[in-house]
């Protein structure tokens, strides 16, 4: 009786609205769904835009006065909210347009991402222990595995939520880092505890610097093994073979750089005022600029409507090699500043 009465309230609704509009129907149908898709389009441009970097004394604004830590814990506040707080939200797990027809933002964000893992890390083993016997932060130790979630879930629980409540235990730390009374929270600046992040975000750099000359392909010699003769490996492979990067995932290695880059801008400003005596003591303070000088030129303005992948010399630029470039500059830098740092 009562799937009778819902089909004859369906059945009335139909033919008043077949009444009201007659043939007039499709296309009205026609024009909301242009209008929608109209609005996603320029909804997914606009919340396609970086956020920009902050001022290059951001972090050096007070120093004099603030616990040394507190400037990288911040960097490490500010990126992680940016990410989740930034035009969009965080879009990698989004499962509704515009956010799931959006390929380019996710890598962004997945290249910031690895970068705020990296430090957590980084923060929760070395930063904050004077020696590897030491007791590690309990902020910090909840901090970091909640960092490394997976990305892409979007629900029971969502990838923000766990991002979330990474940062509130990070702000933790901060707020007993800046209290007397706690002498629990801890931060080290040492050159030993600054080149063991270095060592990890040197290796991401020669990585992305890897895939972004890939977008060419050419044939690459197998050095996996070079330099000592009593080396070994799982499994033979060959001495050469042919690398190239597909090209549907040209302009998302493009975007994972340039988002690692613009997050290591912040923690390597920051990194500057921790550990300003450290890199003074060694003369290595004009390293450290240099390689944010590099890094920022990744973040310039792409006129390009899309990231274009010429040859080399060819007619069309390239730009995955222009952005390998300056991450090739960058990652050398990074090995000369860590090699400063290991001399007496």
């Amino acid at each position: 009786m009562a799937l009778e009465k819902i089909k004859g309230v369906l059945g009335g609704l139909k033919e008043s609205v077949s009444e009201r509009f007659g043939p007039a129907l499709p296309k009205i149908i026609g024009v909301a769904l242009a209008l929608y898709l109209v609005f996603i389009s320029v909804l997914g441009i606009y919340w396609s835009a970086t956020p920009d970097l902050p001022e290059t004394s951001y972090y050096a604004e007070s120093a004099s006065d603030r616990i040394v830590g507190t400037a990288t814990t911040s960097a490490l506040v500010d990126v992680a909210e940016t990410l989740l707080d930034k035009p969009g939200g965080f879009i990698s797990n989004d499962i509704t347009p515009p956010g799931v027809f959006m390929d380019n933002m996710p890598a962004w964000e997945y290249g910031v991402l690895i970068q705020v893992r990296d430090l957590s890390r980084a923060m929760r083993e070395s930063f904050s222990r004077s020696q590897s016997q030491s007791q590690e932060d309990v902020d910090l130790a909840k901090a970091e595995p909640r960092f490394n979630f997976s990305n892409n879930s979007w629900a029971i629980p969502a990838s923000e939520s766990e991002y979330r409540q990474a940062i509130k235990h990070v702000k933790s730390f901060r707020d007993r880092l800046n209290d007397s009374r706690e002498g629990d929270a801890q931060f080290y600046a040492r050159a030993d505890n600054l080149r063991y992040w270095l060592t990890v975000v040197e290796s991401r750099m020669g990585s992305l610097s890897q895939r972004l000359s890939a977008s060419v392909g050419r044939p690459r010699l197998n050095t996996d093994l070079a330099n000592d003769p009593t080396a070994r490996q799982s499994t033979p492979t060959s001495t050469e073979k042919q690398v190239k990067t597909p090209w549907l995932k040209i302009d998302d290695v493009f975007y994972e750089a340039r988002g690692s880059a613009w997050a290591l801008i912040h923690f390597l400003r920051a990194v500057e005022v921790d550990f300003a005596d450290v890199l003074a003591n060694k003369n290595a303070t004009v390293s450290l600029r240099q390689i944010i000088r590099e890094l920022e030129g990744t973040q310039q303005t792409i006129y390009s409507p899309m990231v274009l992948n010429g040859t080399g010399f060819g007619f069309l630029a390239n730009h995955s090699l222009v952005m390998g470039s300056y991450i090739s500059r960058a990652n050398a830098a990074i090995i000369d500043l860590r090699d400063l740092l290991s001399q007496g």
